[in-house]
């Protein structure tokens, strides 16, 4: 963690401390000439609702409680990092206890994940234990872009059903958690011009059985053939090498509409997976893909 600068750091001290000391001075003032015990009729001049307020002392518990806490505030911030870059007398971090805890966790459950590793992903998806655990390492890492049901949404794909960029394997499924996956599809629209893109877009919505115009169609299939059909196949079935998706199942990544296939054609798409290996090592990795391998071969 980067350490503040030295007026900053001051700053803090300055705040921290003179806020302390600052309360308890006035405690005392306040105090001043006044015995626990004591009982005045003298009123502090103010009334309301014909409640008035007399001027007697705090009680002797309330006042040496306020001490306490001052003195508790002192001790902490001498044991503990609060005052600028001052590391405390204990030398404690949040680095250090995350630290501590993560290997104490790894001590009590790394023999476990290491045996889960041994196993298959086909064999490990029909490991109850296994999965239980998998779906909570999904729901801390993955949902967030896949949901908590994985079913995805827009721009991520949905994990349950049998449709893959990258393929659906068990093999494909590990390689793309360990390793992530960057897609890039270029844009279109400076080369194909407007009307390019409108006749691409008619072509690639018949293949999914839509309704087109034909004539948009014919025009586009001929772009299709010239620009497209390398990473989409002739076809159009997609290539799992390229992460090229499959335009002939109705299912959009990026949405099926007229519009929004146009934009996709028009402006490219990008889409990054980050690699999870250095996040959950390959021994939990390995259990979320058998997880997610789980999910679309129930």
């Amino acid at each position: 963690m980067n350490e503040l600068t030295s007026f900053w750091s001051g700053w803090i001290i300055v705040i921290s401390l003179g806020s302390i000391f600052g309360s308890f001075i006035l405690l005392s003032v306040v105090r001043k000439g006044q015995r626990f015990n004591s009982e005045t009729e003298q009123t502090m001049g103010h009334e309301f609702d014909g409640i008035e307020e007399y001027d007697n002392p705090l009680p002797r518990w309330w006042y040496w409680m306020f001490v306490m806490t001052v003195v508790f505030a002192l001790a902490y911030l001498a044991l503990y990092p609060g005052l600028g870059n001052y590391k405390g007398l204990l030398g404690w971090t949040q680095e250090s206890s995350y630290e501590r805890e993560v290997a104490k966790a790894e001590a009590e459950f790394g023999p476990m994940f290491a045996q889960f590793s041994q196993t298959p992903i086909e064999e490990l998806a029909q490991n109850d234990q296994a999965m239980r655990i998998g779906q909570r390492l999904f729901a801390n890492n993955c949902a967030q872009c896949h949901g908590s049901a994985a079913t995805g949404s827009y721009g991520f794909p949905n994990l349950t059903d049998d449709d893959w960029l990258y393929g659906g394997d068990a093999a494909a499924i590990s390689q793309t958690i360990l390793n992530g996956r960057i897609a890039a599809m270029p844009a279109w629209g400076p080369m194909l011009g407007e009307e390019g893109v409108h006749n691409v877009s008619q072509y690639v919505l018949s293949l999914s059985g839509k309704e087109t115009d034909v004539k948009a169609v014919q025009k586009g299939q001929q772009l299709y053939a010239t620009n497209c059909l390398a990473c989409h196949g002739a076809e159009g079935k997609g290539n799992h090498l390229f992460g090229a998706p499959n335009l002939t199942d109705n299912i959009w990544l990026y949405g099926g509409s007229p519009q929004q296939v146009m934009q996709t054609i028009r402006n490219g798409r990008n889409g990054q997976m980050p690699a999870w290996e250095g996040i959950l090592g390959k021994d939990k990795a390995h259990v979320v893909a058998g997880y997610v391998y789980s999910l679309s071969n129930q």
